[in-house]
């Protein structure tokens, strides 16, 4: 069994979900970033250390969890702990699609033009719309692609526009292959 199992990619390509979905299917406990990131969420960021303490505790409180999010530039020394890494990448056309969407059901018609989180909203999109382009000083692919180079686990790359079951089973398939569950 893989017990430590740390999915990560882009803003919107299903991170969270995937890891609540494999919580629901697996023995695992789902865990998110932004949990620890975030004071405030999406306003006030915690401090590293801080983020550090509160994700090892719980990271210490059971030995099968689903972290989803990303810890790179952060949670170096949480590299360790992960026995399988999952990237996840979404078409950038369609990932930012999600995430609009997203903006919209979280704030309704504050992120419109003239809203007030609209501003907001536009800064986070342009930021997330980076990640397919951009180099190693944002959350980007080449970031993220760098950082698993220098991992000692296995990455299990889902790369497209999937469902949320299709990766279920795609993670099912390919734990049993190795007969990790």
């Amino acid at each position: 069994m893989k017990n430590r199992i740390h999915i990560m990619g882009a803003s919107g390509s299903g991170t969270s979900t995937l890891g609540k979905a494999l919580a629901e299917v697996l023995p695992h406990n789902s865990l998110d970033t932004d949990d620890y990131f975030w004071i405030s969420k999406f306003t006030k960021q915690r401090s590293i250390p801080d983020r550090i303490e509160m994700l090892k505790n719980d990271l210490s409180c059971s030995k099968q969890w689903v972290l989803s999010g990303a810890v790179v530039k952060w949670g170096e020394c949480l590299e360790s702990y992960f026995d399988l890494v999952i990237f996840l990448w979404v078409p950038p056309e369609i990932r930012l699609e999600r995430l609009q969407q997203r903006e919209i059901n979280r704030y309704g018609e504050e992120v419109l033009p003239g809203g007030s989180k609209y501003e907001q909203s536009q800064a986070f999109l342009e930021w997330a719309a980076l990640y397919d382009n951009a180099g190693v000083e944002v959350r980007s692919k080449v970031l993220h692609e760098k950082w698993m180079a220098g991992l000692s686990c296995p990455i299990l790359r889902i790369e497209g526009d999937y469902s949320v079951e299709e990766c279920v089973t795609t993670v099912k398939e390919y734990l049993d292959s190795r007969n990790l569950i």
